[in-house]
């Protein structure tokens, strides 16, 4: 019997009989494996965007992102400018306290020599007290560095113009703490403030904390207005302190040591009565022992009867530029010597006697 050929789909796969070559049935794992492939290929298309739609607007929603918020760098820049400035607000508002209520502030470095410098004449900028200048300067860095972060800046301020206000605040207080260390070494020579070193350390590292996060050609644009704001804080300070100084400070250029100088007149036992009358109701005679009229007023008690009165020295260390009046003095806001209180009443000049016996109640015996 004559072999022949019959076509199938798979011409390859062919198997030989006693008669005729017939076609070889495919394996039963080929066809459902080959639709399988086909079906899951299919599905892969369907599930997958088409072209790289997917990738791009993941690429544009990524960079989108990270240019809306501030990085990782920035906040903790932010951060630390802002504890820093608070700590700087604290301790300008504990010394403002201090200044309006005429109090003595705690120095654990530098003691009488701190108290001195802080109601020096430096302590004031156009007659305003410098601690109220500096709650302002570290309230604005505080509350900038918290805002920047949060985009949540007033007057449609952004991120920008933001960075740019908290770079030029911190330069304007770099620079007055530069001149200030200036004039505390060369004006009070071998004297310590443990506020005014404080406040130096925290302005300059506001200022570098701020300055790092701009690159390189960053701070070449603005570097030109830094060195314009620092000159202008020192010329402003300059011009401050030397174009319309207190009377204080002319004076303060005389250093006079304490002299205490005897009473030479004689006493009678009225001015004795006086005196010891007027001690007896807590009655005080505030003096300083370079003042003429203080003297006089004691020469008119006599030797003796001096000696009775409740005086108090407010000059006891001596008179030299920086120095501070004594605090018992102080707390009565003497304005000028000598200055009598008398039952509550504070009145200043030199008195007669008749005139205190009276203010006192003093009635004589004689």
């Amino acid at each position: 019997m004559a072999s022949s050929f019959i076509a199938v789909s798979s011409p390859s796969l062919l198997y030989r009989t006693s008669t005729s070559f017939l076609p070889s049935p495919p394996p039963r794992s080929i066809i459902p494996l080959t639709r399988f492939k086909g079906f899951c290929w299919s599905w892969r298309l369907k599930c997958m965007p088409s072209g790289n739609s997917g990738t791009e607007s993941d690429a544009e929603t990524t960079p989108s992102t990270s240019s809306s918020s501030p990085s990782f760098s920035n906040i903790s820049t932010y951060n630390w400018s802002a504890a820093l400035a608070g700590i700087g607000f604290l301790e300008t508002a504990y010394l403002t306290y201090l200044k309006l209520t005429d109090s003595d502030a705690f120095c654990p470095i530098g003691g009488g020599t701190c108290g001195d410098i802080l109601n020096s004449d430096y302590a004031v900028v156009f007659g305003v007290p410098l601690p109220a200048i500096g709650i302002i300067a570290y309230g604005l860095v505080a509350a900038l560095s918290i805002q920047l972060p949060r985009m949540n800046l007033p007057f449609g301020i952004n991120e920008a113009n933001g960075r740019f206000i908290l770079l030029a605040t911190t330069t304007s207080m770099a620079a007055a703490s530069g001149y200030f260390l200036y004039i505390l070494s060369t004006e009070f020579p071998g004297a310590s403030c443990s506020y005014c070193l404080l406040s130096a350390v925290l302005s300059f590292s506001l200022f570098f904390i701020n300055l790092k996060d701009f690159g390189f050609q960053e701070i070449q644009k603005v570097l030109g207005l830094q060195l314009c704001i620092a000159s202008l804080v020192i010329v402003a300070l300059g011009t401050s302190y030397s174009t319309s100084p207190p009377v204080s400070l002319s004076q303060a250029e005389v250093e006079l040591p304490f002299v205490k100088y005897e009473v030479t007149t004689p006493s009678s036992p009225f001015t004795v009565s006086l005196a010891k009358h007027l001690n007896s109701i807590g009655a005080k005679m505030y003096g300083a022992f370079w003042c003429s009229h203080c003297l006089e007023q004691k020469q008119m008690f006599g030797q003796e009867a001096s000696k009775i009165l409740n005086y108090v020295e407010c000059f006891p260390d001596g008179y030299r530029k920086g120095i501070k009046i004594a605090k018992a003095c102080a707390d009565v806001k003497i304005e000028g010597f000598p200055t009598w209180e008398i039952n509550g009443q504070v009145l200043s000049g030199e008195k007669e006697l008749s005139e205190l016996a009276e203010l006192s109640g003093f009635e004589s015996s004689e």
